[in-house]
C-alpha cells in the first residue's frame, strides 16, 4: 500500500489519473462481454443450425480500432491536462474568490455534480456545433455497441478543458477537477453494452444506464441528439433532451465512415469542414459550415419567378 501511495504521489499532478488504474477493470469487463457474446452466438447457431456469421471479422477489426483509439487518447488526454493545469492553477490561485476545503464532503459533491453538469453542456454543444462535433464524432463512428466502443475516445479534449474553467473559478483545486473528470469517464465505461437490459426504475430515473446510452448512440431519427448525461440522466430530463429506449437502436453515424483507419476516423470531419469552407462563396455560409449543426447546408438563394423576370425585361 505504501508503495502504491508513493508511486501515486511521485507522479506529476496531471498524471495522477484514476483511469490508468481502471484499465485492468476495463479489460476484464471487455473480456467477459466478449466471452458471453461468443457463447450466446454459438448457442443461437446451434439452435438455428446457422453458420458462423460473416460479420465476425468486421467486429474484431472494429474493436481493435476502438482499443487503439483509446490507447492514443490516454496520451493525448495527458497532454491536454498538462496544458489545462497551468490555466486552472492560475485561475484557482489568483481569480477564485475562495478555496473550497478538500476535506469536506460537500466539496466533492460540488466537484462531481459540477463536472457532470458541464459535461452535459459540452456534450450537447458537441452534437450541435459542427466544429466541436468533429472532435466527438469518432466516438459515435462504430456500428457496434460494446465495451470496446467505450474506448473509442476522441484525441482533442480542448472543448471540455474550456468548459470546466468555472470549476477552478469556484474554488475547486485543479487536481480535484481532473479526478472528478476521470471518475465521470470511468462511470461511462459500463453503460456501453447491449448485455444489460433496463434496470430498476429509480436507477433509470436518476442515472445514465446502458438503456439510456444505447439511445444516445442510435442513428435512428427518434434517438438523434438525445441523452447527453454522463453519470446522471437527470440533466436530460430537466433540459428536455431525454428519450427512453423503445426499440434497440441502429448504431453509428447518419453518414457512415466505412474504414477502420483510426487516423481517418478521427480527422475525416475536419477534412469535410475544410472542403465545405472552400466550396462556399459567402462568409456566412462558411461560418455556417463551421459553427452550424452537423449536416447544415446554406439556404438556396431566392430567384424571381418567370413573370417577374419578364415584367422586368419589358
Amino acid at each position: 500500500m505504501n508503495a502504491v501511495t508513493g508511486f501515486w504521489s511521485g507522479l506529476p499532478p496531471q498524471m495522477r489519473d484514476p483511469v490508468l488504474f481502471a484499465i485492468p477493470f476495463f479489460l476484464l469487463l471487455l473480456t467477459l462481454e466478449w466471452t458471453a457474446a461468443r457463447k450466446l452466438e454459438r448457442l443461437e447457431q446451434a439452435a438455428n443450425h446457422t453458420a458462423r456469421p460473416a460479420s465476425r471479422s468486421c467486429l474484431t477489426r472494429d474493436s481493435i480500432a476502438s482499443i487503439s483509439m483509446g490507447l492514443v487518447s490516454i496520451a493525448t488526454t495527458g497532454g491536454w491536462k498538462a496544458l489545462a493545469l497551468l490555466g486552472y492553477a492560475a485561475i484557482y490561485t489568483y481569480l477564485a474568490p475562495w478555496h473550497l476545503p478538500v476535506n469536506r464532503w460537500y466539496t466533492w459533491v460540488v466537484a462531481i455534480l459540477g463536472v457532470d453538469l458541464l459535461y452535459y453542456l459540452y456534450h450537447r454543444i458537441a452534437h450541435r456545433v459542427r466544429l466541436v462535433w468533429a472532435t466527438h464524432q469518432a466516438h459515435h463512428s462504430s456500428q457496434y455497441f460494446n465495451f470496446a466502443t467505450a474506448l473509442r475516445q476522441k484525441w482533442n479534449n480542448s472543448g471540455e478543458i474550456l468548459l470546466w474553467i468555472p470549476l477552478p473559478l469556484l474554488g475547486l483545486p485543479p487536481w480535484m477537477v481532473f479526478f472528478s473528470w476521470s471518475l465521470n469517464l470511468i462511470y461511462q465505461y459500463w453503460v456501453h453494452t447491449e448485455r444489460i437490459d433496463k434496470l430498476p426504475r429509480p436507477i433509470e430515473f436518476l442515472f445514465n444506464t446502458p438503456s439510456h446510452h444505447r439511445v444516445h448512440h442510435g442513428m435512428d431519427q427518434l434517438y438523434l441528439d438525445k441523452n447527453y448525461g454522463g453519470i446522471f440522466i437527470l440533466w436530460d430530463r430537466i433540459f428536455g433532451s431525454f428519450q427512453a429506449e423503445v426499440f434497440r437502436p441502429h448504431y453509428g453515424l447518419t453518414k457512415q465512415v466505412d474504414t477502420f483507419n483510426i487516423w481517418t476516423l478521427q480527422t475525416h470531419e475536419y477534412v469535410a469542414i475544410a472542403r465545405d469552407w472552400r466550396s462556399a462563396d459567402r462568409l456566412r455560409d462558411r461560418l455556417g459550415y463551421v459553427f452550424g449543426p452537423p449536416g447544415w447546408t446554406p439556404r438556396p438563394t431566392a430567384r424571381p419567378d418567370a413573370s417577374v423576370r419578364l415584367a422586368t425585361s419589358m
